[in-house]
């Protein structure tokens, strides 16, 4: 083997400057464009900009009051269905090269996922009534 195969089988430090220089670069940008819109933005703040309001609604009441557990259950468990939609996709681009094996493996993952939903209709968990 010669010496610059040998060297190009191992990384050195000086392999990763361009990734350190991009990121450098990236962050001094950020740093810089931050303090210039700082410096240069208007700073008049009125009453107006100072009231609270959630999407151009002003707001009622206290912003600390509890919140029913089923909205954060609803929004879990839309998450954890929709991430699993995101598996289907390497399967619907090979699925002629996985054959009926990989076929299998994804009625199984489906099925894993229907017995899940099952469960979850069966504790009550999308019922809204209290």
């Amino acid at each position: 083997m010669s010496i610059s195969l040998l060297q190009a089988t191992f990384n050195t430090p000086v392999d990763y400057f361009p990734v350190a220089l991009q990121i450098g670069v990236a962050v001094a940008f950020v740093a810089v464009m931050m303090g210039v819109t700082h410096l240069l933005g208007p700073k008049r703040a009125t009453s107006d900009k100072l009231v609270n309001f959630e999407s151009g609604i002003p707001s009622i009441g206290n912003a600390r009051q509890p919140m029913a557990i089923k909205y954060f259950l609803v929004a879990i468990l839309f998450v954890l269905f929709d991430v699993e939609v995101i598996f289907f996709y390497p399967y619907a681009v090979n699925f002629r090269a996985l054959g009926q094996e990989g076929f299998l493996a994804v009625l199984l993952f489906v099925s894993f996922f229907l017995v899940g939903f099952v469960y979850i209709l069966k504790r009550g968990a999308l019922k809204w009534e209290d």
